[in-house]
């Protein structure tokens, strides 16, 4: 049970279906990801029939690295996500496509192999720590299950292993703060337990879905810098699912731009502030507050993500575009900027749109 909670939703990388696969590689095209996946499209099935999430989703990440994924509620990022470790319900969840770690097939593994390596080499930290956490057992017995369940070791080293993951995230009094309960922890200090559970096993990739939401900004603060440096340290690459560009740009080394269940841009994490690829990135940077606006109207993007049993035909943003025009009725590929650089729009080397920086 206490397991379970621990391993609920990824580095992403857009890439076409079908398309070259510097379409969808980190910055360094040389290096093997960590993470692979190919045409990726999840469906619900339900009382009116199969609903349609996610299309043709593809994306790698590299050892190592740390890789932002921004987008509007309702774009497809969490349950992306959770259906690389497989953790969408199996009676409603229809799962297409390709999904490589570390050089396995994790889509061809039974549900045990899956298992053991969520946790282990695969980690994840979920927006919110007080449902994560189980409340009737203490956080030490939580971290030391999490131990237990994929390395063999004695129930003190176990413990003295807790004690040390919660002093690593700079938990005051660990000793005495491991036989306490969820409850008897602040919604920042639950969190970094949610931290400690997610290294504790040592993972190669950490996914961080919303990991401060709910926050103050002093403590979001202190996470962002926390999650960082344990990535430095460890070597371990970290995915960050957000809605806050702020945190991409000071944690991140690349973006991911998901809309309406597509992947409609990535790119470098500088040169998407200086000059996106997308309209819809640019509306989400330009929608960031600027304190030289102060008294001015906040720009925003008019409408909003339609549903998912509303698809529209073609370009997916186009109702909500300022640069639809003849064209976006078609469907989008991912069209090449540059090496290190595509967008799901046919002008997108055309068009020079504004950054936030």
């Amino acid at each position: 049970m206490l397991v379970a909670s621990n391993e609920q939703a990824s580095g992403f990388d857009a890439r076409p279906a079908g398309s070259p696969a510097e379409a969808g590689q980190s910055t360094n095209a040389s290096v093997t990801p960590i993470l692979d996946v190919r045409g990726l499209s999840i469906s619900f099935r339900g009382r009116d029939g199969i609903t349609h999430v996610t299309r043709d989703v593809s994306f790698t990440v590299a050892p190592g690295e740390r890789v932002g994924v921004v987008g509007e509620s309702g774009c497809g990022k969490s349950v992306t996500g959770l259906s690389l470790l497989r953790l969408l319900p199996e009676r409603t969840a229809i799962i297409d496509g390709e999904i490589r770690f570390d050089g396995r097939d994790l889509m061809s593994m039974r549900p045990k192999e899956v298992r053991a390596i969520r946790g282990r080499d695969i980690s994840m930290i979920f927006q919110e720590p007080m449902t994560a956490l189980d409340p009737v057992f203490t956080v030490g017995q939580q971290l030391v299950e999490t131990l237990r369940t994929h390395y063999p070791v004695p129930p003190a080293e176990a413990r003295e292993r807790a004690i040390q993951a919660l002093k690593d995230v700079g938990i005051p009094s660990p000793e005495t703060r491991v036989d306490e309960y969820p409850h008897q922890f602040s919604g920042g200090m639950r969190q970094r337990v949610m931290i400690a559970m997610a290294l504790i096993c040592k993972p190669k990739l950490i996914i961080a879905d919303e990991p401060t939401t709910a926050l103050d900004v002093t403590v979001q603060a202190q996470i962002i810098d926390l999650l960082t440096e344990l990535s430095e340290n460890t070597g371990a690459a970290l995915l960050f699912i957000t809605h806050d560009l702020g945190v991409v740009a000071e944690t991140c080394s690349r973006m991911i731009t998901m809309y309406a269940g597509e992947v409609v841009e990535t790119s470098p994490v500088d040169d998407v502030l200086r000059r996106p690829g997308h309209p819809y990135t640019s509306g989400l940077l330009r929608s960031l507050p600027r304190l030289s606006d102060r008294g001015g109207r906040l720009p925003f993007i008019p409408g909003r993500v339609p549903s998912p049993n509303a698809m529209p035909e073609g370009c997916r943003f186009q109702a909500r575009c300022p640069h639809a025009s003849e064209g976006c009725e078609r469907y989008q590929t991912m069209t090449e900027i540059d090496r290190q650089r595509h967008a799901r729009c046919h002008k997108a080397t055309q068009l020079k749109l504004e950054g936030a920086v």
